[in-house]
């Protein structure tokens, strides 16, 4: 026996889940599978999961109640192709853009933030890496 933890998803609320995993599924070109109460989307690079809940609330971005308490960030290469498809999915880009020259902000379907950058990832200006809390 190991105490080996790995990665493995992120699981997301949605009132219908395997709606919300279509739209996931159709954006990354990955599989969406499961019912309306729970569902996950395999892409190339990863995996999401979904979950119904029945109280579910939309966050309201950037700031609200429901507060978000989480987005997705997606790598792309090109801003303006990839939006062409997401749009077309059924997202809808955010009035407020604080950083439109590298990373747009949508809403999913339901309403949760989710973003498209140019940025793989965020650098750290002290790049403190934790692996033991």
């Amino acid at each position: 026996m190991s105490d080996e933890i790995s990665l493995a998803a992120t699981t997301v609320n949605a009132p219908d889940a395997l709606e919300l995993a279509g739209f996931y599924a159709e954006i990354t070109r990955g599989v969406a599978r499961g019912s309306a109460h729970w569902a996950v989307v395999h892409g190339p690079n990863g995996s999401l999961g979904f979950q119904q809940v029945d109280d579910f609330r939309p966050p309201v971005w950037p700031q609200g109640d429901p507060p978000m308490q989480m987005h997705l960030e997606f790598f792309v290469d090109d801003l303006d192709a990839t939006q062409a498809r997401v749009l077309a999915a059924g997202a809808r880009p955010f009035d407020f853009q604080p950083n439109s020259d590298h990373c747009l902000v949508y809403a999913d379907p339901v309403g949760h933030p989710f973003c498209l950058s140019t940025w793989r990832a965020p650098v750290l200006a002290d790049d403190v890496t934790t692996t033991d809390g």
